[in-house]
Protein backbone atom coordinates (compact mmCIF):
# COMPACT_ATOMS: atom_id res chain seq x y z
CA UNK A 1 0.00 0.00 0.00
CA UNK A 2 1.07 3.71 -0.92
CA UNK A 3 1.78 5.83 2.04
CA UNK A 4 0.38 9.46 1.99
CA UNK A 5 2.49 12.34 4.20
CA UNK A 6 1.32 15.20 4.67
CA UNK A 7 2.31 18.11 7.27
CA UNK A 8 -0.82 19.81 9.72
CA UNK A 9 -1.27 21.40 12.52
CA UNK A 10 -3.72 20.98 15.29
CA UNK A 11 -4.84 24.28 15.60
CA UNK A 12 -7.46 23.50 19.14
CA UNK A 13 -5.56 21.24 21.65
CA UNK A 14 -5.23 22.36 25.01
CA UNK A 15 -1.91 23.96 25.28
CA UNK A 16 -1.95 25.13 21.79
CA UNK A 17 -1.23 24.28 18.01
CA UNK A 18 0.94 21.58 17.79
CA UNK A 19 2.62 20.44 14.20
CA UNK A 20 2.41 17.33 13.15
CA UNK A 21 3.44 14.52 10.07
CA UNK A 22 0.57 12.88 9.63
CA UNK A 23 1.45 9.03 7.43
CA UNK A 24 -1.37 7.19 6.19
CA UNK A 25 -2.34 4.56 3.28
CA UNK A 26 -3.90 5.84 0.43
CA UNK A 27 -6.12 3.11 0.65
CA UNK A 28 -7.18 3.53 4.44
CA UNK A 29 -10.47 2.36 5.03
CA UNK A 30 -13.51 4.00 7.47
CA UNK A 31 -12.88 3.29 10.58
CA UNK A 32 -8.92 3.23 10.44
CA UNK A 33 -7.32 3.31 13.50
CA UNK A 34 -5.71 6.56 14.96
CA UNK A 35 -2.24 6.42 15.97
CA UNK A 36 -0.64 9.19 18.36
CA UNK A 37 3.02 8.08 17.77
CA UNK A 38 5.76 9.98 19.82
CA UNK A 39 9.06 10.76 18.01
CA UNK A 40 12.57 9.66 19.82
CA UNK A 41 15.95 11.56 20.06
CA UNK A 42 16.90 10.91 24.00
CA UNK A 43 14.49 13.64 25.20
CA UNK A 44 16.66 16.05 23.68
CA UNK A 45 15.33 16.63 20.15
CA UNK A 46 12.67 18.77 18.43
CA UNK A 47 11.06 19.81 15.13
CA UNK A 48 9.29 18.09 12.79
CA UNK A 49 12.83 17.03 11.02
CA UNK A 50 12.92 14.80 14.59
CA UNK A 51 10.13 12.49 13.02
CA UNK A 52 12.53 11.46 9.63
CA UNK A 53 14.12 8.58 11.91
CA UNK A 54 10.41 7.32 13.22
CA UNK A 55 9.54 7.16 9.29
CA UNK A 56 10.15 3.52 8.94
CA UNK A 57 7.84 3.14 11.95
CA UNK A 58 5.12 5.33 11.04
CA UNK A 59 5.03 3.95 7.45
CA UNK A 60 4.71 -0.06 8.52
CA UNK A 61 1.67 0.95 10.54
CA UNK A 62 0.01 3.34 7.94
CA UNK A 63 0.46 0.17 5.63
CA UNK A 64 -1.41 -1.69 7.59
CA UNK A 65 -4.48 0.76 7.53
CA UNK A 66 -3.47 3.36 10.22
CA UNK A 67 -3.78 6.76 10.55
CA UNK A 68 -0.28 7.75 12.11
CA UNK A 69 0.12 11.26 13.74
CA UNK A 70 3.83 12.36 14.61
CA UNK A 71 3.58 15.68 17.00
CA UNK A 72 6.55 18.14 17.64
CA UNK A 73 5.68 17.21 21.49
CA UNK A 74 8.65 19.17 22.47
CA UNK A 75 7.98 22.53 20.90
CA UNK A 76 5.22 23.92 22.61
CA UNK A 77 6.64 23.99 26.47
CA UNK A 78 9.54 22.48 26.08
CA UNK A 79 11.50 19.13 26.48
CA UNK A 80 11.55 18.66 30.31
CA UNK A 81 9.72 17.12 32.28
CA UNK A 82 6.27 17.51 33.15
CA UNK A 83 6.14 20.29 30.07
CA UNK A 84 6.48 16.81 27.12
CA UNK A 85 3.73 14.24 28.98
CA UNK A 86 1.22 17.80 29.68
CA UNK A 87 1.72 18.07 25.86
CA UNK A 88 1.55 14.40 24.86
CA UNK A 89 -2.09 13.91 27.25
CA UNK A 90 -3.40 17.40 25.35
CA UNK A 91 -2.83 16.16 21.99
CA UNK A 92 -4.26 12.66 23.13
CA UNK A 93 -7.50 14.15 24.80
CA UNK A 94 -7.75 16.59 21.65
CA UNK A 95 -7.97 13.16 19.52
CA UNK A 96 -10.31 11.38 21.99
CA UNK A 97 -12.63 14.44 21.53
CA UNK A 98 -12.15 15.35 17.71
CA UNK A 99 -12.01 12.27 16.14
CA UNK A 100 -14.40 13.22 13.51
CA UNK A 101 -12.78 16.71 12.42
CA UNK A 102 -9.38 16.02 10.83
CA UNK A 103 -7.76 12.70 11.69
CA UNK A 104 -10.09 9.20 11.51
CA UNK A 105 -13.69 9.35 12.60
CA UNK A 106 -15.79 8.18 15.67
CA UNK A 107 -15.41 4.59 14.83
CA UNK A 108 -11.74 4.35 14.49
CA UNK A 109 -9.84 3.16 17.76
CA UNK A 110 -7.18 5.22 19.07
CA UNK A 111 -3.84 4.08 20.38
CA UNK A 112 -0.85 5.91 21.45
CA UNK A 113 2.63 4.81 20.32
CA UNK A 114 6.46 5.74 21.11
CA UNK A 115 10.12 5.14 20.33
CA UNK A 116 12.92 5.10 22.56
CA UNK A 117 12.13 8.07 24.40
CA UNK A 118 8.72 9.05 22.69
CA UNK A 119 7.86 5.48 24.33
CA UNK A 120 8.62 6.96 27.50
CA UNK A 121 6.08 9.87 26.57
CA UNK A 122 3.85 7.41 25.37
CA UNK A 123 3.71 4.75 28.31
CA UNK A 124 3.38 7.96 30.77
CA UNK A 125 -0.23 9.41 28.79
CA UNK A 126 -1.45 5.55 29.40
CA UNK A 127 -1.03 5.65 33.11
CA UNK A 128 -2.44 9.39 33.09
CA UNK A 129 -5.13 8.44 30.79
CA UNK A 130 -5.93 5.71 33.05
CA UNK A 131 -6.31 7.70 36.12
CA UNK A 132 -8.42 10.49 34.28
CA UNK A 133 -9.66 9.32 30.96
CA UNK A 134 -9.69 5.75 30.85
CA UNK A 135 -12.29 4.71 28.19
CA UNK A 136 -10.69 6.42 25.43
CA UNK A 137 -7.80 5.05 24.86
CA UNK A 138 -7.49 1.79 23.19
CA UNK A 139 -4.16 -0.03 22.96
CA UNK A 140 -0.75 1.27 23.33
CA UNK A 141 2.18 0.82 21.37
CA UNK A 142 5.99 0.98 22.65
CA UNK A 143 9.06 0.66 20.39
CA UNK A 144 12.12 0.30 22.95
CA UNK A 145 10.93 2.31 25.54
CA UNK A 146 13.37 4.47 27.55
CA UNK A 147 11.84 4.03 30.96
CA UNK A 148 14.93 3.66 33.63
CA UNK A 149 16.61 6.28 34.54
CA UNK A 150 18.82 4.05 36.60
CA UNK A 151 19.79 2.21 33.59
CA UNK A 152 20.97 -0.82 35.49
CA UNK A 153 19.91 -3.72 33.08
CA UNK A 154 22.63 -5.62 31.67
CA UNK A 155 21.01 -5.39 28.15
CA UNK A 156 21.97 -1.38 28.56
CA UNK A 157 25.12 -2.12 29.98
CA UNK A 158 26.37 -3.34 26.59
CA UNK A 159 25.11 0.05 24.68
CA UNK A 160 28.58 1.38 24.48
CA UNK A 161 28.97 -0.80 21.98
CA UNK A 162 26.20 1.41 19.72
CA UNK A 163 27.48 4.56 21.12
CA UNK A 164 23.95 5.51 23.21
CA UNK A 165 25.02 5.07 26.76
CA UNK A 166 26.74 8.60 26.94
CA UNK A 167 23.56 10.27 24.81
CA UNK A 168 20.64 8.76 27.06
CA UNK A 169 22.82 9.30 30.44
CA UNK A 170 22.66 13.52 28.86
CA UNK A 171 18.76 12.85 28.09
CA UNK A 172 18.00 11.53 31.44
CA UNK A 173 19.61 14.30 33.44
CA UNK A 174 17.65 16.89 30.94
CA UNK A 175 14.36 15.32 30.84
CA UNK A 176 14.46 15.19 34.65
CA UNK A 177 16.08 18.32 35.77
CA UNK A 178 12.60 20.24 36.59
CA UNK A 179 13.14 18.04 40.22
CA UNK A 180 11.68 14.62 41.50
CA UNK A 181 11.15 11.54 39.34
CA UNK A 182 7.25 11.26 39.28
CA UNK A 183 5.88 8.02 38.21
CA UNK A 184 4.33 9.40 34.87
CA UNK A 185 8.24 9.87 34.14
CA UNK A 186 9.84 6.95 35.12
CA UNK A 187 6.85 3.98 34.27
CA UNK A 188 8.77 1.00 34.89
CA UNK A 189 8.95 2.52 38.29
CA UNK A 190 5.58 3.14 39.18
CA UNK A 191 4.18 0.71 41.41
CA UNK A 192 0.50 0.84 40.71
CA UNK A 193 0.22 0.45 36.92
CA UNK A 194 -2.92 -1.96 36.49
CA UNK A 195 -5.96 -0.70 34.38
CA UNK A 196 -3.17 0.74 31.72
CA UNK A 197 -4.83 0.22 28.00
CA UNK A 198 -3.72 -2.74 26.63
CA UNK A 199 -0.03 -2.76 24.94
CA UNK A 200 1.88 -4.18 22.06
CA UNK A 201 5.97 -4.38 22.82
CA UNK A 202 8.26 -3.97 20.25
CA UNK A 203 12.39 -4.97 21.20
CA UNK A 204 15.30 -7.12 19.71
CA UNK A 205 18.00 -9.29 21.25
CA UNK A 206 20.43 -6.78 20.52
CA UNK A 207 18.82 -3.82 21.92
CA UNK A 208 19.80 -2.15 24.67
CA UNK A 209 16.80 -1.11 25.56
CA UNK A 210 15.51 -4.73 26.02
CA UNK A 211 15.77 -5.45 29.36
CA UNK A 212 13.60 -2.65 30.44
CA UNK A 213 11.08 -3.14 27.64
CA UNK A 214 10.47 -6.83 28.86
CA UNK A 215 10.79 -5.83 32.24
CA UNK A 216 7.87 -3.19 31.84
CA UNK A 217 5.74 -5.60 29.25
CA UNK A 218 6.32 -8.42 32.35
CA UNK A 219 5.17 -6.42 34.68
CA UNK A 220 1.91 -4.72 33.15
CA UNK A 221 1.14 -8.61 32.42
CA UNK A 222 1.20 -9.98 35.94
CA UNK A 223 -0.90 -6.85 36.81
CA UNK A 224 -3.68 -7.83 34.37
CA UNK A 225 -3.02 -6.06 31.39
CA UNK A 226 -3.38 -7.67 28.05
CA UNK A 227 0.09 -7.82 26.77
CA UNK A 228 1.74 -8.82 23.44
CA UNK A 229 5.33 -8.68 22.80
CA UNK A 230 7.38 -9.50 19.84
CA UNK A 231 11.52 -9.63 20.45
CA UNK A 232 12.94 -9.40 16.91
CA UNK A 233 16.50 -11.21 16.66
CA UNK A 234 19.87 -9.61 16.70
CA UNK A 235 20.90 -8.62 13.18
CA UNK A 236 17.46 -7.12 12.54
CA UNK A 237 18.63 -3.51 12.19
CA UNK A 238 16.57 -2.50 14.94
CA UNK A 239 18.70 -0.66 17.26
CA UNK A 240 18.79 2.04 13.94
CA UNK A 241 15.37 3.65 15.03
CA UNK A 242 17.48 5.32 17.73
CA UNK A 243 20.23 6.30 15.55
CA UNK A 244 22.09 2.91 17.04
CA UNK A 245 25.06 1.45 15.21
CA UNK A 246 23.73 -2.12 13.93
CA UNK A 247 25.61 -3.95 11.59
CA UNK A 248 22.57 -6.32 10.06
CA UNK A 249 20.03 -4.39 7.31
CA UNK A 250 16.86 -3.18 8.85
CA UNK A 251 14.44 -5.63 8.12
CA UNK A 252 11.71 -5.52 10.67
CA UNK A 253 9.14 -3.37 9.05
CA UNK A 254 7.24 -6.62 7.81
CA UNK A 255 7.20 -8.00 11.17
CA UNK A 256 5.55 -4.28 12.99
CA UNK A 257 3.23 -3.93 9.86
CA UNK A 258 2.09 -7.66 10.86
CA UNK A 259 2.24 -7.59 14.55
CA UNK A 260 0.47 -4.04 14.58
CA UNK A 261 -2.65 -5.18 11.91
CA UNK A 262 -3.08 -8.30 14.59
CA UNK A 263 -3.17 -5.89 17.40
CA UNK A 264 -5.48 -3.86 16.23
CA UNK A 265 -7.78 -6.85 14.99
CA UNK A 266 -8.06 -8.15 18.88
CA UNK A 267 -8.67 -4.66 20.08
CA UNK A 268 -11.21 -4.30 17.09
CA UNK A 269 -13.20 -7.74 18.88
CA UNK A 270 -13.13 -6.28 22.20
CA UNK A 271 -14.51 -2.97 21.42
CA UNK A 272 -16.91 -4.93 19.61
CA UNK A 273 -17.91 -7.12 22.55
CA UNK A 274 -18.24 -3.99 24.92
Amino acid sequence: MTVQVKDMVLEKVAIGPVSARVYQGAEFGKGAPIVLFFHGGAFLESGIQATVKESAIAESMAKAGAIVAIPDYNAPLGNVFPKPLEVGYSLFSYLANKRASGIGDRNSLLLIAGEEAGGNIAAGVALKARDHYADALDGQILFSPLLDPFMGTSSIRKADGIGMRQRWTEGWSHYLSGGGCHPYAAPCLCSRIAGVAPALFFTAEDDPLRDETVGYADRLKAAGVDVRQHILPAGAGWPSIYGGKTDGTSNWQESVSREFKSFVQGLSVQHQLH
